[in-house]
């Protein structure tokens, strides 16, 4: 295990108040201000907000310009391409804008970057292609905010461009002064611009392609008026009024929020915020999809719908709707989506899970290969693990890096050689910005973009080794950034929790990054026998006690064997086996989560060993 520093949340508020006032468990009213809620109405809210308590799309900057210059070109019957991306993200916030397009009667159509073909977002070729179909307004989401070349060609073939994306905006540094590099579009809807004042900018590309299209129907409706240089008055349109089709676009927006919901969990946005009330609302949604694609992706998956959580999103539909982009091209999700007869949907949904299981076990071998490589040359201990793996297919590195990242503890960028040229994609730590790492090395690099903890690029194979050791002289990182810090909700004793508090648990989801699930701990917790569960029997399920008397039901989904060398380790060869088999017990402290496990229609309590000492 990585090396652990526990801190136990010590925010201070009337607990007592707040339960009463919400008809909550003291226990909850703790956890809601650990997660930075200050009064009682606060909690309120994060515990009942609704879509309506989400931020105006109006608030991003170039909103008004967007709107205006798409009904323009709706109004004229120009024909519009929609350009997204390859990952769950790009390919909802694709699905969003056609959609609502298509329902005001508009010339639409779209194109997904093939990864292998095209790489990420923009480029010379999907510009041709638009050029040569007679496209008239490109309008990019998930991407496009670092495409400034590209979208200038674009315009030299005389097609306009507006651009919708969430990713950081590339810049150059003046004098110690940030500058951004901006492109020449007609309207550049990106919350993470610096002159952006929306209120929280940590949405997802489908996010903002939904905002967008909110927006367009609060104009139509005349909820918001455009003025200005952005009025519309006077314009000539051609064929069918767009006001007829409000109603429309007005039903397709409330289909919209389940494809923003699952793009936020999959794009692994913090569920703080109007991303939360998103998500759950979206979660609701999907449990009743009127979608023939999701639907389908549901069933194939063997999914109760009633029973669809954040969980399913990103670790069941996402993964397999991305594999199509990973491994091949994400037409054929695209296709799954925007499918409409329901055996058709069965068939692509099922196709999309058996290339999701090709994509799992082509993972395992790539992460097997990088485990290898980092322990034969010794990196283990390079504060930024860069692995080159060129057998390995270049639409699995961003995965493998994830999970070397979690493995050791540090930013690790996976390389791997493609069809043209060095591939890249990293993952990272929250201590190290891996965007501006980039940045700072742009010089070896062909291309590339991303976020804080996430990012992609191109090089040429020369300049490895270099990219290699100039990120390992840049990093400040420092040692005490590497230990894990353990965030605890609050120490409690395991004879507390009942069947409602566990329910009313329920309330608080959904859980992801930003909103993780609660951890508490116990300290002295006695482990008076075992055996092991699943598969190979690599988890364990213990009896533990503690010091009141309380027993409790322990399960570790963690590795048994790692587990079971610690613990004799620390209490003596052969110790294990003795505690296993009821003959020897010692005491541990457990940082755990709750969770009910039911059996025969009997609920009983039980407790998930998160982490030990």
């Amino acid at each position: 295990m990585h090396a652990e520093k526990w801190f136990v949340k010590t925010k201070w508020a009337d607990f007592r108040a707040w339960a009463d006032d919400l008809g909550i468990d003291p226990v909850i009213a703790r956890i809601l201000r650990n997660r930075e809620m200050h009064s009682a109405q606060e909690a309120a809210e994060f515990l009942r907000g609704e879509l309506g308590d989400c931020h105006s799309p109006w608030l991003l900057k170039d909103m008004e310009a967007a709107v205006c210059s798409l009904l323009q070109a709706l109004k004229q019957g120009k024909r519009i391409r929609v350009i997204g991306d390859y990952d769950v993200d790009g390919i909802c916030s694709t699905y969003i804008l056609t959609r609502g397009i298509e329902s005001l009667g508009g010339s639409v159509d779209y194109a997904i970057p093939h990864r292998i073909h095209d790489g990420y977002g923009l480029n010379e070729h999907l510009i041709q292609n638009a050029s040569q179909d007679g496209v008239q307004l490109i309008l990019t989401c998930d991407n496009g905010i670092s495409a400034k070349s590209q979208i200038d060609y674009a315009k030299t073939l005389g097609m306009e461009v507006i651009v919708t994306d969430h990713h950081e905006v590339p810049f150059e540094t003046e004098n110690g002064v940030k500058k951004e590099i901006l492109p020449e579009a007609l309207a550049i809807v990106d919350p993470k611009r610096m002159e952006d004042t929306y209120p929280f900018d940590g949405i997802c590309g489908a996010v903002v392609a939904y905002k967008l299209m909110q927006a367009v129907w609060e104009t139509l409706e005349g909820k918001h008026p455009l003025n200005g240089k952005h009025s519309l008055d006077g314009l000539e349109t051609k064929g069918e009024a767009i006001p007829e089709r409000v109603t429309s676009l007005k039903d397709s927006l409330d289909m919209f929020v389940e494809f923003a919901a699952l793009a936020t969990v999959c794009d692994v946005m913090e569920l703080k915020d109007e991303n939360r009330i998103i998500v759950r609302a979206g979660i609701q949604k999907m449990r009743h999809s009127q979608n023939p694609g999701l639907k389908a992706l549901i069933n194939v998956c063997g999914i109760d719908p009633d029973h669809l959580s954040a969980y399913h999103f990103g670790f069941v539909l996402g993964p397999c709707l991305n594999a199509t982009g990973r491994m091949d091209t994400a037409q054929k999700a695209m296709e799954l989506l925007f499918c409409s007869d329901e055996a058709g949907a069965i068939v692509i949904a099922g196709d999309l899970k058996a290339l999701n299981e090709s994509r799992k076990n082509l993972t395992e071998m790539g992460t097997a290969k990088a485990r290898k490589m980092i322990l034969e040359k010794g990196m283990e201990k390079d504060k930024v693990l860069v692995v080159y793996l060129p057998e390995v297919h270049e639409s699995l590195a961003g995965i493998i890096a994830g999970r070397i990242k979690e493995q050791y503890g540090r930013p690790t960028f996976i390389l791997t050689r493609g069809e043209e040229g060095i591939k890249g994609s990293g993952r990272s730590i929250e201590q190290y910005h891996m965007y501006e790492a980039l940045c700072s090395v742009e010089y070896l690099l062909t291309k590339f973009g991303g976020h804080k903890l996430a990012a992609g690029f191109s090089l040429e194979e020369k300049n490895i080794e270099s990219f290699r050791k100039e990120l390992l002289e840049r990093c400040t990182l420092k040692d005490e950034d590497f230990i894990q810090s353990v965030s605890i909700d609050m120490e409690l004793p395991i004879s507390y929790p009942n069947v409602k508090l566990v329910n009313q648990m329920e309330l608080l989801e959904p859980f992801g990054l930003g909103n993780p699930k609660p951890l508490f701990v116990q300290r002295d917790l006695s482990f008076l026998s075992g055996k092991r569960m699943g598969k190979d029997g690599k988890y364990g399920r213990f009896e533990v006690c503690a010091e009141n008397g309380c027993r409790r039901n322990l399960v570790y989904f963690g590795d048994m064997d790692a587990f079971l060398a610690d613990w004799e380790e620390r209490f003596g060869e052969g110790s294990g086996e003795r505690m296993m088999s009821g003959r020897e017990s010692h005491s541990l402290h457990v940082v755990y989560q709750l969770s009910l496990n039911e059996y025969r229609g009997n609920q009983e309590i039980q407790l998930l060993m998160k982490h030990y000492r």
